[in-house]
């Protein structure tokens, strides 16, 4: 592996387990609230929780340049209040990177949330339980392996994020450019066949690892759980 190959997977690694830590308490947040409560506009939150499933990658960046770039109204607001500037850094990769796998997390919470025996948390809330204690003592145990599994899927995908990234983070080399915008370079290059091999191989490998890591954790945490 050369050193164009090492540096874009390091990126990849690092950009895809950023996004998951950046998604994983709002996906359990937003899986919870669509799976246990009722509310006006719920089934339109619904929607836009996965509407990154539908739109096109591409449109997930520019809606992230126009919020988050230096002129835009959060972009801007961070940047001139904690010099904090996310359009064309790595950390803004992780961000569209954590968008676009947003909805694979909660998916596969709520499915765990559902499968949720409700009769476990009704006894501890008899026994003076808090919603906090319950949360934390009945539920998330519970849910456990569909959030390692959503986790795990989610940071599978994000490896192999592009257009996102490639609108909202540019193209640069050792900030920006994952396995997928190297792969694109050399693609565009002409003596780059070789090397856009090697990298296919690479994404093809980690993405059937994470793939498989999940479904084994998941199986494996569903059999210590006794479920």
């Amino acid at each position: 592996m050369n050193g164009i190959e090492a540096e874009a997977l390091w990126l990849s690694l690092s950009v895809a387990a950023r996004s998951v830590v950046f998604n994983l308490p709002f996906a359990i947040l937003i899986a919870w609230l669509l799976t246990r409560a009722r509310f006006a506009g719920r089934t339109l939150f619904d929607a836009f929780v996965h509407l990154p499933l539908v739109l096109p990658p591409v449109v997930v960046g520019y809606l992230l340049l126009v919020l988050f770039g230096v002129r835009g109204p959060i972009g801007g607001w961070l940047y001139e209040t904690f010099g904090i500037r996310l359009a064309f850094t790595s950390t803004g990769a992780a961000l569209a990177t954590a968008i676009m796998s947003f909805p694979l997390v909660v998916r596969a919470i709520r499915i765990s949330l559902e499968n949720v025996d409700r009769g476990l948390e009704d006894a501890a809330r008899t026994l003076g339980a808090g919603p906090f204690d319950r949360f934390f003592s009945i539920t998330l145990p519970l849910i456990l392996p569909g959030v390692l599994a959503g986790a795990v899927t989610a940071f599978a995908a994000g490896l192999g994020e592009f257009g996102a990234v490639i609108t909202f983070a540019s193209n640069i080399p050792g900030e920006t450019r994952t396995l997928p915008l190297a792969l694109y370079t050399a693609i565009q290059s002409p003596d780059g066949d070789a090397l856009a091999m090697r990298l296919a191989l690479i994404s093809l490998s980690l993405g059937l690892a994470g793939l498989l890591a999940s479904e084994f954790l998941a199986r494996s945490l569903r059999r210590r759980l006794g479920r």
